[in-house]
C-alpha cells in the first residue's frame, strides 16, 4: 500500500490549482483589509529610524546593481528581496500589524513578498497568492506557536518564511512539485531567535524571512530538490523545532499537549485558518488589545466614568502573562503596571474609551493613575484574547463582560474606517489615500495589483 504524499506535497498541490472562483468572499474581503492595513502600516514608518536603516542597507549591499522592483513610499529601485526585505522592516515599523493566534505577524512577511511578485500580475492573481500564502503559514503554525517559542525560536519569522515562499512562488507561477520544492527549501531557511531582544539586542525577523523565502523560491524555479519529508520527517522541521515530529507540545494555548501533523492539510479550502486573522489595529501586542475594547465597551454600555471606578480586573489566558514564553518571560513586558502593559491598555479604554491610532507619546494622568488598580488573572481556561474583564466601581457595583476574540475581525469598509484616523501620519494626502483604498477595495477588478505600490509613493 502505497504512503499518503507528504506534508509539503499536499499543500503545494492545493496552492497550485487554488483560483479566483474558489476563494469565499470573506476570505477575499480579509485578503483586501490585511493588505490595506500592512501598506498603510509600511506607509506610518515611513520617517522613522528603522525603516530609514533598512533602506541605506539594502541601497549599500546593491550598489551598482539594476533594481527590477520598487519599494513602498520611497519608490527606490532595488532588487525583489531588497525591496521585500525593505518593506517588511517597514511594516514593523510602522505598529500596525496582523496577528494570527499571538506571536506570529502574517503580513509582515507575505505583503512584501507578494507585492514585489506581483508586478505584471492582476489583482485577482494577487488575492490568490494573498489567500493561499496566509492559509498555509497559519495551518503549519497554529498548535506549534508556543512549544516553538519555548526552545528560543521566534515564531514569527520561523513560520513567516513559509508564507512569503507561498505567495512568491503562486504569483511567480509556479507548479505543484516547484512549490512543493520551495517549501522544502524554506526549512533550510527559517530562522528567528528570542535571545538577542531578550539581552538588549534588535532580533532580525520577518525581513530575514522573507528573503530567505524569495531565495527559496528561486531555487525551486531552478529545480533545486529539497527533500520530500522536510516537515514532518524524523529530522525534519518539527522534530527541529518543536523537539519531536510526533506533535506533542511543551505549551498551548489551550492546555491541549498533543496536535495532529496530519490535521495540517486536512479540509484545505473548506475550513479558512486565514479568517482568524486579527487586524491589530493599535501599535500594540495582540494580547493588549482586547483589554481596550472590552473596558470600553463596559464603560459605554453602563456610563461608567474614569472617576467612579475602584479597580479592574481580567482573567486572560495564561500564556498572555508569560510573553513571549513560560520557558523564556519578559521582565519588561510582564512586570506589572507600566506605559505598554495590558494594565495600561485596561485604563485607556477606562478612560478614553479607546486608545489613539497615532499616539504621540503623551498620557493622560488618569490613566498612569488607573493602570496600577488593574489586576491580571492568569486562568488555563480562558480563550487566547478574549479577557473576561470586570469594573468594579466605588458604590460597590461591578459589571463584567466576556470577550469573544474576535473584537479585532472585521469586514473591509470598517477597516478603511478605522485607518481614517492615521491620515495625518501618512506622507501621501487623503485623496491619495483614499484612492489607495478604492485600490485594494477594487482588488479584484484591478489589472495591475503594481498599482498599490504606485499609490504609495508621494
Amino acid at each position: 500500500m502505497a504512503s499518503a504524499p507528504s506534508l509539503s506535497r499536499r499543500l503545494a498541490e492545493w496552492v497550485a490549482g487554488l483560483r479566483f472562483v474558489d476563494l469565499p468572499p470573506a476570505v477575499v474581503d480579509r485578503a483586501k483589509g490585511l493588505t490595506l492595513h500592512g501598506i498603510t502600516s509600511a506607509m506610518l514608518a515611513h520617517a522613522s529610524r528603522e525603516a530609514r536603516m533598512a533602506l541605506e542597507l539594502m541601497q549599500a549591499e546593491e550598489e551598482g546593481g539594476g533594481g527590477t522592483a520598487t519599494v513602498l513610499v520611497y519608490g527606490t529601485a532595488l532588487s525583489r528581496s531588497g525591496a521585500a526585505f525593505v518593506e517588511a522592516e517597514m511594516i514593523l515599523a510602522g505598529g500596525k500589524w496582523d496577528t494570527f493566534r499571538m506571536l506570529t505577524h502574517p503580513g509582515a512577511a507575505i505583503l512584501p513578498a507578494a507585492l514585489v511578485s506581483a508586478q505584471a500580475a492582476s489583482g485577482r492573481d494577487y488575492l490568490v497568492a494573498i489567500a493561499a500564502a496566509y492559509e498555509v503559514m497559519e495551518r503549519l503554525a497554529a498548535d506549534f506557536i508556543p512549544s516553538v517559542m519555548a526552545r528560543g525560536f521566534h515564531a514569527g519569522p520561523v513560520f513567516g518564511i513559509f508564507g512569503a515562499a507561498v505567495a512568491a512562488a503562486k504569483l511567480s507561477g509556479l507548479n505543484a512539485d516547484q512549490i512543493h520544492g520551495a517549501i522544502a527549501q524554506c526549512v533550510n531557511l527559517a530562522s528567528g531567535n528570542l535571545e538577542g531582544a531578550r539581552s538588549g539586542g534588535r532580533s532580525l525577523r520577518e525581513g530575514a524571512a522573507v528573503r530567505n523565502a524569495l531565495l527559496a523560491v528561486a531555487m525551486a524555479r531552478h529545480g533545486a530538490r529539497g527533500g520530500e519529508t522536510v516537515l514532518e520527517g524524523e529530522a525534519g522541521f518539527y522534530h527541529a523545532y518543536t523537539g519531536n515530529n510526533l506533535g506533542r507540545l511543551s505549551y498551548s494555548f489551550t492546555g491541549q499537549l498533543t496536535a495532529d501533523l496530519e490535521a495540517i492539510p486536512r479540509g484545505l479550502g473548506e475550513n479558512w485558518l486565514f479568517l482568524e486573522t486579527l487586524y491589530r489595529i493599535y501599535s500594540t501586542a495582540g494580547y493588549n488589545i482586547a483589554h481596550v475594547a472590552v473596558t470600553a465597551a463596559l464603560c459605554e454600555e453602563f456610563d461608567i466614568r474614569p472617576e467612579q471606578v475602584d479597580r479592574v480586573e481580567a482573567i486572560v489566558n495564561w500564556l498572555e502573562t508569560q510573553y513571549p514564553s513560560p520557558a523564556f518571560p519578559s521582565a519588561d513586558r510582564m512586570g506589572g503596571p507600566t506605559v505598554g502593559s495590558t494594565h495600561y491598555f485596561s485604563a485607556y479604554g477606562v478612560v478614553r474609551r479607546g486608545f489613539p491610532l497615532l499616539h504621540d507619546g503623551t498620557d493622560p494622568p488618569e490613566v498612569l493613575q488607573l493602570m496600577h488598580r488593574v489586576t491580571l488573572i492568569p486562568s488555563h481556561s480562558q480563550p487566547l484574547f478574549a479577557p473576561r474583564v470586570t469594573i468594579y466601581t466605588h458604590d460597590g457595583k461591578s459589571f463584567s463582560r466576556q470577550a469573544t476574540g474576535r473584537e479585532f475581525i472585521w469586514d473591509f469598509p470598517h477597516e478603511a474606517q478605522r485607518l481614517e484616523e492615521v491620515v495625518p501620519g501618512l506622507p501621501i494626502s487623503g485623496e491619495r489615500f483614499e484612492r489607495l483604498v478604492a485600490a485594494c477595495r477594487d482588488l479584484d477588478g484591478l489589472e495591475n495589483a503594481e498599482e498599490l505600490v504606485r499609490l504609495t509613493i508621494p
